[in-house]
């Protein structure tokens, strides 16, 4: 009894190996290719289980999520030979697992290089065709479109589909940019400079006309004094000359009042005889 329990044991061990190794289990994650004698049977199997002749086919499984090659900075050479930086990564993913097989005998490193070089290329061709202007400031999603079009004619015999290409950073070699950067502040230097320039010679010209100007309005202030002293003198005269006419002596009077006051100021002492026009009125010789 014993011997039939361990046979049977052993019976059902057997049968276990045998059907694991007839079945298969598929991820969502994978791509599975099914190989018969080392000849690909079957290829891009769905999600689930799946069953083998054992010993006859094996299963090869491969990522199946989209991928990243990150490179490192690579220089390039625009229309006008400028030497240019350029920082960019791709996404791809296998689009046909038995042809990415075959080309690339599943090698994901080898598959990696390849899509490099193609990438590389054409952004070398894309960038040898523009200025650095329209590099940096031109439709870069554009040129990248039309980067990703033709490196994937050559990518769809990989059994790969570039999914997108990024362009992280453009920027001048590091010998360059401080020579761009020297440029750039001699330039900035220069603009300002002339516009310093351009601002002293209006201050200039608005001092002038300034000047100009109060010369101007000076004169025709006094001009106008001169107008008004003129005219007040005038009537000053014509009011004396009536006074004058309507009592002669009083006005004589009048005046000789205000000589005496510019004559006789403060302790001003005068040894005269009071004789003579000027001194009537003090001795009343004339009442």
């Amino acid at each position: 009894m014993p011997s039939g329990i361990h046979k049977l044991f052993f019976l059902v061990i057997i049968a276990l190996i045998a059907f694991s190794s007839t079945v298969f289990f598929v991820d969502q994650r994978e791509r599975i290719l099914l190989l018969h004698l080392g000849e690909i049977k079957q290829a891009d199997f769905k999600p689930g289980i799946h069953f083998k002749i054992p010993l006859f086919e094996d299963v090869k499984r491969f990522d199946g999520r989209i991928l990243t090659i990150d490179a490192k900075p690579e220089n390039y050479l625009t229309l006008k030979s400028k030497n240019l930086l350029v920082d960019s990564f791709l996404l791809w993913k296998i689009a046909d697992t038995g042809t990415y097989y075959t080309a690339v005998s599943g090698d994901q490193r080898l598959a990696s290089s390849r899509l490099f070089h193609i990438v590389n290329n054409g952004l070398r061709d894309a960038f040898a065709n523009r200025t650095v202007q329209q590099v940096v400031a031109g439709d870069r999603s554009a040129m990248v479109g039309n980067i990703l079009i033709e490196a994937n004619k050559s990518a769809k015999e990989l059994g790969i589909e570039i999914v997108n290409i990024r362009i992280k950073r453009i920027d001048f070699p590091a010998g360059i940019n401080e020579a761009v950067y020297k440029r750039m502040r001699f330039d900035r230097k220069q603009e300002a400079d002339e516009t310093r320039a351009q601002g002293a010679e209006e201050a200039e010209g608005i001092r002038s006309k300034a000047d100009k100007d109060q010369i101007t309005i000076l004169a025709e202030a006094e001009q106008k004094a001169e107008e008004i002293r003129g005219k007040g003198d005038a009537q000053a005269t014509d009011i004396y000359a009536e006074a004058y006419g309507r009592n002669e002596e009083f006005y004589a009077f009048y005046r000789r009042l205000d000589a005496y006051k510019k004559v006789f100021n403060g302790n001003d002492m005068l040894v005269i005889e009071p004789k003579g026009k000027f001194f009537e009125g003090f001795s009343g010789e004339n009442n």
